[in-house]
């Protein structure tokens, strides 16, 4: 397996243009046509967005529904009570309780993808900070994950949403899909984060020029394939 992978990777950097911006369907194709391994891979973009992360105001929460999803579940948890119980388990969410869920979270026996909360049950969340904090699990008004209207908020993150923000070097790093996708699908879903990150352009920003730098795409065991911005519709 090693041997192939070195395989593959040889013939990607002998095929692919390092400093060369590609047009995103040509960049979706040499994804396909360098994918071979057993399982799908993820399909998965970074950003580099010209923002300083010294500045809290610059750093960016935000949050994307993809039209064609991800490609897998994404598995919810709600702290709920009373008649939100029923609202979030008819919209489709994996675990809904109060203590039951606090406990289960706490000894680590349960893995889920978003945390959804009312501002009633918000109390339950602080009693697990220190677990869900380290794995970027906490609830934020900004993504839409504390909400009075928990149905709706398990139905939007049901529903392929995304929750991004930048690292200490200004990137977003998320999925966008699997290379099972068609084209279309990939760069549907990639027009659409790229377009939800617009709202957080700020006067800063437009100052000192571009807001979005560069877009990378890459599998998860492929090498990433640099994208011109000019042929995506943002």
């Amino acid at each position: 397996m090693v041997k192939i992978m070195k395989k593959r990777m040889r013939m990607i950097y002998n095929d692919i243009r390092c400093n060369h911006a590609y047009d995103v369907f040509d960049a979706i194709y040499l994804l396909k046509k360098y994918c071979v391994s057993k399982f799908v891979e993820s399909v998965d973009v970074a950003i580099n967005l010209n923002i300083d992360t010294k500045k809290p105001e610059q750093n960016i929460l935000g949050y994307s529904i993809l039209p064609n999803g991800i490609g897998r579940n994404i598995c919810v948890a709600v702290f709920a009570d009373k008649e939100d119980v029923v609202l979030a388990k008819s919209f489709g969410a994996d675990y809904v309780g109060m203590e039951d869920l606090l406990e289960k979270i706490e000894k680590k026996k349960i893995i889920f993808d978003i945390l959804i909360c009312s501002p009633s049950t918000l109390y339950m969340v602080n009693k697990v900070k220190h677990v869900l904090g380290p794995r970027n699990l906490l609830p934020n008004e900004k993504v839409g994950t504390i909400s009075s209207d928990v149905g709706k908020s398990v139905q939007c993150a049901k529903s392929g949403k995304v929750i991004y923000r930048n690292d200490r070097n200004g990137i977003i790093h998320t999925t966008i899909g699997k290379i099972c996708f068609d084209v279309n699908q990939i760069k549907e879903n990639l027009d659409c984060l790229v377009n939800s990150l617009k709202k957080f352009r700020s006067s800063y920003v437009r100052r000192r020029g571009i807001f979005i730098k560069k877009i990378s795409l890459s599998t998860t065991m492929g090498g990433g394939i640099c994208i011109d911005k000019n042929t995506l519709k943002f």
